[in-house]
């Protein structure tokens, strides 16, 4: 069988190639009629464009890049399946690139992922949202990129969440218990939902006029591990010294929290509350369940997926787009004993 070409679809459509090539990119201006008509000769010819015709014709790739530096792969999944879907309703492609934003040669890495891949934009999740040098680079190089969760959205395109916002209200919830006695394992201080989270938790002590104690504010780098060790050294404490409640600032922490609570022989919630931030799938598959913060992570990836095409396909004007948040009360927090 014969595969059809553009030419195909534009003698069946009764249309110039060049319109076919305008339907087909979603490009403006093309009456409705017009466009029902060409894409009624695509799916009765079976068309499919050939993504090296369209970016000659073009000079486009038809790619976008996902670059991420995250411990968390329950984040990072559904991110990707968020940023996958904006592209595929675009007929684009998505390069997943995993890198150490850390590294010394880190800008020039993406250099050389962007010669060798040339993508039309970048998604860019934290902490990565909040490099500068890369920023700096990217937009000398007027390369269109989309941030999710960055710590200076004014500056940006993307998806956020008033993280501190939520964090405040968890910490309400924790206090409507009756707990007074509560502990924060923290994010990473580089990374962007970190440091608004820790605000949050600051903003929430002080609503309930409750004072921050330092022996109950425990360093964490947003995984498992680093929630085990930091629950590890809460427990440690004597026990008229310890708090009632911790509250970790992602999902991976407060469930490694739950697990050397068990350790330990601590009862969750009975002998100790603990709630997290994400509401990942493990939130759910842990026992207890974990109370945590719905931040719709696949969502914030496919609209700033969609804010970076508006950009690159000329659409209209791109924004920070401000997604919602809920509170998820689980069976991990109860009023302290």
């Amino acid at each position: 069988m014969t595969r059809a070409n553009i030419d195909d679809v534009a003698r069946t459509a009764g249309v110039s190639t060049k319109t076919v090539s305008r339907v087909l990119n979603n490009e403006p201006n093309v009456r409705d009629a017009m466009r029902e008509r060409v894409l009624a000769a695509v799916a009765t010819l079976h068309y499919r464009p050939l993504t090296s015709a369209r970016s000659l014709a073009t000079n486009r790739s038809f790619m976008i890049g996902l670059l991420y530096d995250n411990l968390s792969p329950s984040y990072i999944m559904e991110v990707q399946a968020g940023v996958l879907a904006a592209c595929e309703a675009q007929r684009y492609s998505m390069m997943v690139q995993p890198l150490v934003s850390t590294a010394a040669d880190f800008v020039e890495r993406v250099e050389d992922i962007l010669s060798r891949h040339r993508p039309d934009g970048l998604i860019l999740t934290p902490p990565i949202t909040d490099h500068p040098q890369l920023l700096a680079r990217l937009r000398a190089m007027a390369l269109p990129f989309a941030s999710i969760a960055p710590h200076h959205p004014g500056h940006c395109i993307g998806a956020m969440l008033r993280e501190r916002e939520a964090a405040a209200a968890m910490v309400a919830h924790l206090v409507a218990l009756g707990h007074r006695r509560i502990a924060h394992i923290l994010g990473d201080p580089e990374h962007g939902a970190g440091v608004w989270r820790l605000a949050g938790f600051r903003d929430g002590l002080h609503a309930a006029r409750l004072k921050e104690n330092p022996a109950w504010m425990v360093p964490g780098r947003f995984s498992f591990e680093s929630g085990v060790e930091a629950m590890r050294k809460l427990l440690a404490l004597p026990a008229k010294r310890r708090p009632t409640a911790v509250f970790a600032a992602d999902d991976d922490m407060a469930v490694g929290a739950i697990w050397a609570a068990a350790e330990a022989g601590v009862a969750v919630p009975g002998d100790i509350s603990i709630c997290g931030f994400d509401d990942t799938a493990i939130a759910t598959q842990v026992w207890p369940p974990l109370t945590t913060i719905h931040q719709p992570v696949r969502d914030m990836g496919r609209r700033a997926t969609e804010e970076l095409l508006r950009c690159i396909l000329g659409k209209g004007d791109a924004t920070m787009v401000d997604v919602g948040y809920e509170l998820r009360i689980r069976a991990s927090t109860a009023a302290p004993a």
